[in-house]
Order: C-alpha cells, then sequence, then structure tokens
C-alpha cells in the first residue's frame, strides 16, 4: 500500500509522523500531475500549496478548524487530502467534482472559492460568529498574492485588525495570480524580503551576539533586538500588517514543509490576529510550469514527461482569439483606444494588445471595481478606453459601472468574454447575469453579436461614439465562421436588427449566439411543416423599434431566445414593450433562456442541450407552442 493510499481524510494524515510528510507532499504532487495531465484542470496553482496544504492539514483539526481557500484553483491537493482523491479525475465534468470549492461538496470545503479575494473577508465572518457562539475552533484564510491585489482584501484586514480575536491568514506570496501580479503591494512583497541591507543588519547582528560573551553581550543584544526590530519596521514586508494589527510571521519557505509544520504549531498556540508570510513557486515540481507559470495555470491536457500539450485539431479560432486581433486592428486605425483588464490578460486575449501597444495597455490586477471607474478617469479625457473583463467577474464592479460611467453618461466600452455558459469552470464563471444588469442600467447601450466578424463591428462602432457606455458579450466557444480583417467587416447601422429567414408561423428574436442556433431550428422545424422568421436581435437595447413592431404584428407567435438568465432579461423586455404596443391583437409569446437557477459545471454544448437552448431543443419547443396555438384556434 502506498503512502497516499494510507491517507483518504486529513485525519489519517495525522496519524503519521513528521518525518513521513515529505512522502505525503511528493505523492499527492504526483497524484496531480498524473490526473490533470490526462484530464485537464488547473495546474500550477495547487503544485505551489502542496506542502502549505499538506501541513495545514496535518497542524489543524480539520474539519472543526476551518480552512478557507481563496480561489479554490488552489485546491486540487486540498480535495486529494479530504476525501475525494478516487474521484479527481471526475474535476470538471458533468456530475463530477467541482472546479473550486463548495460547501455542498464536502465539509473541509469551509466555503465557495471561484473568484478571488474572498478568502479574508469570509473567514473573518466565521471567527466572529465562532465568538459569538461561544464555540472552539481555528479560522485560517489561505489568499494567494496576486488576490492582495483587490481591495476587498484590505477591507477585511482592516476590520479584523486590533480586534484581538484569534484569526489566520496565511498569504501564499507566489509572485503569481493567473498572470504575473502587478501593482505596488506586489513589489513590495517581492522587493522588501531580499532588501540586501535588511539582510546584512540581520548577518551582523547574529555576528555580533555570537561574539560577545556574558553582561555585555546580554545589553548588546537587546540593542541589537531593537535595532533590528527598528530596521524591520522601515522596510520588511510585516510593516504593513503589523500597522493593521496583524502579528506578521514571516517570510517562511513555503516548501520546506518541516519549517511549516514547525511554523504553524507555534501560530496555532499565538493569541489574536496573526498573518504567516509563506513564499511558494507556482508550479512547484513540473520544470514547465516552474518555468512558465502562465502556461502551467490551465494548460489543458498534456505529455507528463515532456509537458508537451495535446494537439487539438485544427479549426476556427476562439472569439477572444479573434477580440485580441480585432483590438489591435482597432487601435491601429484610432490613437486613442486603449485596452484595461483584471489580471486576466490571456484569457481576454489583451496578451495580444500589450505587445503590440503597450503604452496603451493596462492590466489593474484582481480589481474590477477600479478598473472600470479607472476607464471613466480616462474617457473624461478622450481617452476610449475598452474594459475586458469576464461577464461573471464584472458584475463585481456593477456599482461602478452604475455610478461612475452611466450616471456621467461617459463613452467606455465593456467587452465581456465568457458570456453565457462558460462550460467546466461551472456557476462561478458562467456569465449569465450580464444581460439583465445592463438592461438594467440608464443610457447602456447593450450588444450581443452572432459571430466573430458581428462582434468586431460592434466594438468599432463602440469606440466611434462619443457619449454613453456600450456593452459588448461573446461565449467561450469558437467563431462560427471565419473571421476577416477589420477594415473588410462592413459597418452596421446602430440599433438595427437583422431578418434572416422569413416564415408565417412563428417569429424567433434571437440574440447572440442564440441566431445561429435559430437558424438551425429553423430548418428543422421546416422539415416538420412549421415556417420560422429568425432576427438578429444583435442591439438588445435600444432596440430596433420599428422590425420589432413589424414582426409583432405580421406573426401569432413570437419567441425570444437569449443565452443568459430568463429573469429580466432580454425576453422580460420584450414582453413589456410589446404589451405597451397598440395591437387589436397580441400574439402569443414565449422566452427562451437560461433557467432561474445556477447551472452545473461540464462541456458547454452538453449544458446548452440539456437546458434546451440547442437546435433540437429550440425546434421542440416551437413546435410545441405552434401546435398548441393551432389546438386552441380549433377548440
Amino acid at each position: 500500500m502506498s503512502l497516499l493510499d494510507q491517507i483518504k481524510y486529513p485525519a489519517d494524515l495525522r496519524t503519521l509522523d513528521k518525518e513521513q510528510l515529505r512522502g505525503v507532499v511528493e505523492a499527492v504532487r504526483e497524484r496531480h500531475i498524473d490526473v490533470v495531465a490526462e484530464k485537464g484542470g488547473h495546474f500550477g496553482a495547487s503544485l505551489g500549496v502542496a506542502e502549505l496544504t499538506v501541513a495545514l492539514h496535518y497542524v489543524f483539526d480539520t474539519p472543526r478548524d476551518q480552512l478557507v481557500w481563496d480561489t479554490g484553483h488552489q485546491a486540487y491537493i486540498h480535495k486529494i487530502l479530504t476525501g475525494r482523491n478516487a474521484h479527481l479525475p471526475t474535476i470538471r465534468t458533468r456530475h463530477g467534482l467541482a472546479p473550486f470549492c463548495r460547501r455542498d461538496e464536502s465539509e473541509y470545503d469551509a466555503f465557495g472559492a471561484g473568484h478571488a479575494s474572498t478568502s479574508i473577508s469570509a473567514a473573518w465572518g466565521m471567527a466572529v460568529g465562532r465568538d459569538l457562539t461561544d464555540e472552539d475552533f481555528d479560522v485560517v484564510a489561505i489568499i494567494g498574492d496576486g488576490a492582495m491585489g483587490c481591495g476587498l482584501a484590505y477591507e477585511a484586514l482592516n476590520n479584523a485588525g486590533h480586534t484581538g480575536r484569534d484569526f489566520v491568514v496565511v498569504l501564499n506570496d507566489n509572485d503569481m495570480s493567473i498572470a504575473p501580479a502587478v501593482g505596488a503591494m506586489n513589489k513590495y512583497l517581492t522587493g522588501m524580503i531580499t532588501n540586501p541591507a535588511y539582510n546584512k543588519v540581520r548577518q551582523v547582528v547574529k555576528e555580533v551576539l555570537h561574539r560577545t560573551p556574558g553582561a555585555v553581550g546580554e545589553v548588546m543584544e537587546e540593542v541589537a533586538g531593537r535595532m533590528e526590530e527598528s530596521f524591520k519596521h522601515l522596510i520588511t514586508p510585516g510593516l504593513i500588517f503589523e500597522e493593521l494589527g496583524f502579528k506578521y510571521v514571516g517570510p517562511v519557505d513555503g516548501h520546506d514543509v518541516d519549517k511549516l509544520v514547525e511554523t504553524f504549531r507555534r501560530v496555532k498556540k499565538m493569541k489574536g490576529t496573526v498573518l504567516v508570510h509563506a513564499l511558494t513557486q507556482k508550479g512547484k515540481g513540473f520544470s514547465r510550469a516552474e518555468d512558465d507559470p502562465w502556461w502551467g495555470h490551465a494548460p489543458g491536457t498534456f505529455d507528463k514527461m515532456t509537458g508537451e500539450v495535446s494537439k487539438k485539431s485544427p479549426g476556427l479560432p476562439r472569439y477572444q482569439k479573434v477580440f485580441g486581433t480585432g483590438l489591435i486592428e482597432l487601435a491601429d486605425a484610432d490613437a486613442k483606444v486603449v485596452t484595461i483588464t483584471a489580471a486576466m490578460p490571456d484569457g481576454t486575449s489583451t496578451d495580444m494588445f500589450a505587445k503590440a501597444h503597450p503604452d496603451r495597455y493596462f492590466d489593474v490586477g484582481i480589481a474590477e471595481g477600479h478598473g472600470v471607474t479607472f476607464a471613466a478617469g480616462l474617457a473624461t479625457r478622450g481617452v476610449k478606453p475598452i474594459v475586458a473583463i469576464y461577464s461573471t467577474f464584472l458584475q463585481r464592479a456593477y456599482d461602478n459601472i452604475v455610478h461612475d460611467v452611466a450616471l456621467q453618461g461617459l463613452p467606455v466600452v465593456f467587452g465581456m468574454d465568457r458570456a453565457g455558459i462558460a462550460g467546466e469552470d461551472g456557476p462561478t464563471h458562467h456569465g449569465v447575469l450580464d444581460i439583465p444588469y445592463m438592461l438594467s442600467i440608464p443610457g447602456m447601450t447593450v450588444t450581443a453579436p452572432k459571430d466573430g466578424a458581428e462582434m468586431l463591428a460592434l466594438l468599432r462602432l463602440a469606440t466611434e461614439q462619443e457619449e454613453g457606455p456600450w456593452s459588448v458579450r461573446w461565449p467561450r466557444a469558437a467563431v462560427p465562421a471565419a473571421v476577416p480583417p477589420l477594415g473588410e467587416i462592413p459597418g452596421i447601422k446602430p440599433h438595427t436588427w437583422e431578418v434572416l429567414r422569413n416564415g408565417g408561423d412563428a417569429v424567433l428574436l434571437a440574440t447572440g449566439t442564440m441566431v445561429l442556433a435559430s437558424l438551425e431550428a429553423a430548418e428543422l422545424l421546416h422539415t416538420a411543416g412549421v415556417e420560422a422568421t429568425v432576427v438578429n436581435c444583435r442591439f438588445l437595447k435600444p432596440y430596433d423599434q420599428e422590425t420589432l413592431e413589424e414582426m409583432v404584428r405580421s406573426h401569432p407567435l413570437v419567441v425570444t431566445l437569449e443565452e443568459g438568465q430568463i429573469v429580466n432579461g432580454f425576453g422580460a423586455y420584450m414582453a413589456r414593450e410589446i404589451a405597451e404596443l397598440s395591437l387589436s391583437t397580441q400574439p402569443r409569446f414565449s422566452s427562451l433562456g437560461i433557467p432561474d437557477d445556477f447551472i452545473e459545471h461540464g462541456a458547454r454544448n452538453g449544458l446548452l442541450e440539456e437546458i434546451g437552448l440547442d437546435p433540437a431543443g429550440i425546434a421542440r419547443h416551437v413546435a410545441a407552442l405552434v401546435a398548441r396555438g393551432a389546438e386552441l384556434e380549433t377548440a
């Protein structure tokens, strides 16, 4: 029986001798590499916290003691040690393990972790709740340094510090989040721990104390200790945390499991708020991930021996790559175009723009709200900012969009990647709420292109406007057709729809990805004797009033389609607008969209099929409505 086979839960880990922990670290790291190489998933972050994860579960009495992980892509090894090792190959697949921490998956997942920077706030709430209910357990938040670029982390530290409550924060300092961490805090953390002046003082202090005997030595020890402490407060990374009220411990080698166990045992006995600063390397234990942390974040399947990523059959590019190329073309033609992202340059393909126009590229770190308000400030000076953020992450900046952009009518363009069903990353990453939340904002132009060419045409049109914000959404998918250079893509007249097919039985008012799906559904309906009109409703707001009224008056059945939340979405908006028309006879009306629920993780196409947003599902829905209408007419 292997060492890992002896560990099903952390209680089993704690029965081992401390000397066996290095073997456990090697075993869990190897298991993680084996599974992700074959199945794909998040990779480098968990490799970097192998020792940290083992040490935390060894010292703390989980699940009684609460470990709160930030950005759950760090937590694969945590899953291995908490009863889920046998199921690890199912991670990110339909009905398999969730890609991140989930409270309903395991009692060891103290708090759900999909987005970054939530751990300290949540863990602090648990610590206060523990004290209010007279319970006795430890609470530990584990946050990555990339997440420390988000203001939420500092709001929590500020709230927790100086309170005297028992609470531990572990800073996993790997100089990375997904992309390299940016900003002053990252420079502060990584620069000061290697400051030669500080390390020289420490060495001199040690040498003097070692050479000086007797009472004089005792006096010098006290003086030197005070000197070192004073100097430390001038330049070490502990300064900011100690000023916030935390006892600072570290920096400690995050890959020395013996040292980590020793440190956490001491910390467990300490009272009050404590911050442990652990230095780690993202991708530790797999050379290619160590050398290229960007590659190692989520490389897909790869050869375990060579690190070579499995080759995919050539095909059309993803929307994000088309967006990246189009951004460069936009900026080449217009010197006022700039791009902003929030720690996702690769995911949004703004890294392409960064290479072409580095002086007009801004990565604000994991700080979506700041990024939006920063864009608003740029817009006041005539600059044309395009804010490229995943739909689900942009939710975090909703108030900034409302108060700082829309209320002032500023021409900021929001490019929302991963809109709709995001696939294997699950409900924390599905971008299903942006249609309702953007429609609710006065003055916001809301658009959804049917393909890659239309996406670039809408982005270009957005940068040509002088007032008011725009949003453009696109899916995590390949474009359905080849995209020509931007200069060859025809312009689009603002607020117009496009009638793509005519039929008298029903009209399908389709948005974004649902346009081509509706065209396929219309072909299926045609074979069943049902003729449907398909309209590309690329402008959700303001919409094409003339075309809407024409379609409503000429069809007995109106069906709206959107890859977004059905509640308060495009369909709800159209239902209200149609009800306001002066019609002698109201058509029957139905909306298709994402149900009022959190959709689980799984392959994107499979999930769309499950919720009836594939061509066959659309055709079945429309055919049933047409048949029902015929029954009502003959009744």
